[in-house]
């Protein structure tokens, strides 16, 4: 039996000897041109140049086979840098393989849609020369938070990868590196070590860098961009037998210069062998927080769900709308629209109401039943509210509307803005105030739409704008954190700023408490701040390093009964006593980015993530 067994390995081992020489047998010596972060529509003006010498001097060459960029390839995703960005690349002479990054989604007016219908799709996959390429998208998307691999595209590469021979040579490409920068990168390693990978390419940092992913090599590739320099530059790859060799290459001077090898040979990767993994410790250490009931949808949530008649609504980033029971989390009805949903729904009188990438606002029933769809201009990104049965939007093509609630008339559009709308309005008085990508927040009467008055932080980068913060109001005076890192009171009715101050260092992530009071912050620092409200300059009333670590989500703040809840970009929901200004419980959901919290009670919270769990957590006494 003893011989049996050791003769059959034997075998085995002869198999893969012979395979391994078969494979590399294969594989067939070749160039390409590794591009990445090219950011079309930088503020500086000069990445159209940069781009337009990297293909000139590519096109010179005889001896490359196809380019692949991986990522940034605008600054913002809008509508006129991603053409522009196509006519350049379309101009290579041989094909080329491209994905977003985190520039052409994170602040995309289409929610990343855009990239698609210009570019053809988001991943790609093909074989060249006896060497499996797979690629994906990474968000985030709309929301600002880490890197992360929709679901669905998870489902996809696995998809690939069970077809794919386990000896067969792979290179997997994305715009983030494959670290703790991207939520999920566990689950992208352990995945495509279940094959021969020999290769993780990646850019987003902006240089060139030999790395390892849990024993995968790795290299991130510079940016197209000359930054400080005279010139820009990309990478020329040379595919060997036995070798991956990188050249940076300068293309007006023509420099190159080699950095970098990548030894190709067989990879049976340890799937035993232990890393880091995200730690769910402080489930057990506050055991009195229990998950009701979880449901995990088939695509990225990216929006807060909305509660009505004893249902939980809410949309994914496949377009789909779902309502469950929020008794027990069971799936009562569904609703297709046609594009990715990023808005939160709003419930009043037995309506639903949301926006769709596909361009509409959408009214349903309880029942999952179209009462209405108001068609815009471009994809509808913002959230609504409702006040006395009229719906207040903003959407993608620069207009901010009013709608009847029961027929779905529009009743006024403001079309004075300059970027897109994707987070929730808030009324004070005759006014409704929001604030776009385009370095504003307005004031608008709520009954004509005219405009009132708009003000800016005073910085012309559209990143900087106010636009991801839902404000909150007290006494006439609205509260806003944005990108540039102050907190600030503004005038609600004339619209001039009160005060600012930039103690705390909030990013988007804001809240007022019940009473009014104090406003709260979420720094990028571990730490809530509190100011008091009002016109007199103010020093935090006070801070708490909460333990949440760095941190960028735009979740809010919501207080109730005395506590502050709201999540992080990690899948954690915090619970502070806001009484005795201590953390009260501590939740971990999964490792992605916490939406705004829906606060049912002190005892019950509805939370949902990116990565499509949503789940009603319970606090025992």
């Amino acid at each position: 039996m003893c011989n049996l067994l050791f003769m059959k390995k034997q075998l085995f081992l002869v198999y893969l000897v012979i395979f391994s020489a078969v494979a590399s047998a294969q594989l067939k010596p070749f160039r390409f041109a590794f591009l990445s972060d090219t950011h079309i529509g930088s503020p500086d003006g000069k990445a159209e140049e940069d781009l337009r010498r990297t293909v000139q001097d590519i096109n010179n060459s005889n001896d490359i086979d196809f380019v692949v960029i991986t990522g940034d390839i605008t600054e913002l995703g809008t509508h006129e840098e991603l053409p522009r960005a196509k006519k350049l690349f379309d101009s290579l002479k041989v094909k080329y393989f491209i994905i977003p990054g985190n520039h052409d989604v994170g602040w995309s007016e289409s929610g990343g849609m855009d990239f698609i219908s210009t570019f053809g799709n988001d991943r790609f996959t093909f074989d060249h020369n006896g060497i499996r390429f797979i690629a994906c998208s990474s968000g985030p998307y709309v929301r600002m938070s880490d890197g992360h691999i929709p679901r669905d595209a998870m489902t996809w590469m696995k998809s690939i990868l069970d077809t794919t021979h386990i000896n067969m040579p792979v290179i997997f490409l994305n715009h983030y590196p494959m670290d703790n920068q991207m939520d999920n990168w566990y689950e992208v390693t352990e995945l495509f070590k279940t094959r021969n990978t020999i290769l993780f390419m990646c850019g987003h940092g902006h240089a060139n860098k030999v790395l390892n992913f849990e024993d995968i090599p790795g290299i991130m590739g510079r940016s197209n961009l000359r930054a400080k320099q005279s010139e820009g530059g990309y990478n020329l790859v040379n595919v060997r037998i036995d070798s991956i060799l990188f050249t940076e290459r300068k293309p007006v001077s023509g420099s190159m210069k080699n950095w970098a090898g990548v030894k190709v040979e067989q990879h049976n990767y340890d799937l035993t062998k232990k890393f880091t993994r995200p730690d769910y410790y402080v489930n057990t250490q506050y055991a009195q927080v229990k998950e009701s009931w979880k449901f995990s949808a088939a695509a990225n949530v990216i929006s807060t769900p909305a509660v009505i008649n004893g249902l939980v609504i809410f949309g994914n980033q496949q377009g789909t709308v779902s309502a469950l029971s929020l008794k027990n989390g069971k799936e009562k009805w569904t609703f297709k629209t046609g594009g990715a949903i990023y808005s939160s729904p709003a419930a009043s009188s037995n309506k639903i109401v949301f926006g769709s990438t596909d361009g509409y606002v959408y009214c349903l029933n309880d029942k999952g039943k179209e009462a209405w769809k108001l068609k815009t201009g471009a994809a509808v990104l913002g959230c609504p509210v409702i006040e006395n049965g009229i719906v207040f939007i903003g959407a993608s093509d620069h207009n901010f509307r009013a709608i009847d609630l029961e027929t779905g008339k529009e009743l006024w559009s403001f079309n004075g803005l300059n970027g897109p709308v994707v987070s929730t309005p808030v009324i004070n008085k005759e006014a409704v105030i929001f604030g776009a990508w385009d370095t504003y927040l307005y004031s608008l009467n709520k009954i004509t739409g005219k405009l009132n008055w708009k003000w800016s932080n005073g910085s012309t980068v559209r990143n900087y704008s106010p636009a991801a913060c839902t404000p909150v109001v007290k006494d006439d005076i609205i509260y806003i954190v944005a990108p540039d890192r102050y907190t600030t009171a503004i005038d609600a009715i004339t619209g001039q700023t009160i005060w600012r101050t930039k103690e705390s260092g909030v990013r988007e992530s804001i809240g007022i408490s019940q009473d009014g009071k104090y406003i709260y912050g979420k720094t990028m620092n571990d730490t809530i701040t509190a100011f008091a409200t009002g016109r007199v300059a103010q020093k935090a009333a006070w801070k708490l390093h909460a333990g949440f670590g760095y941190e960028h989500a735009p979740s809010m703040l919501i207080e109730k009964d005395g506590y502050i809840f709201f999540g992080t970009r990690n899948g954690v929901v915090y619970a502070i006593d806001a009484i005795q200004q201590k953390v009260a419980w501590v939740h971990k959901i999964d490792n992605s980015m916490v939406n705004t919290v829906n606060v049912l009670d002190k005892k019950n919270l509805l939370v949902s993530t990116m990565d499509g769990q949503v789940v009603l957590l319970h606090i025992k006494d």
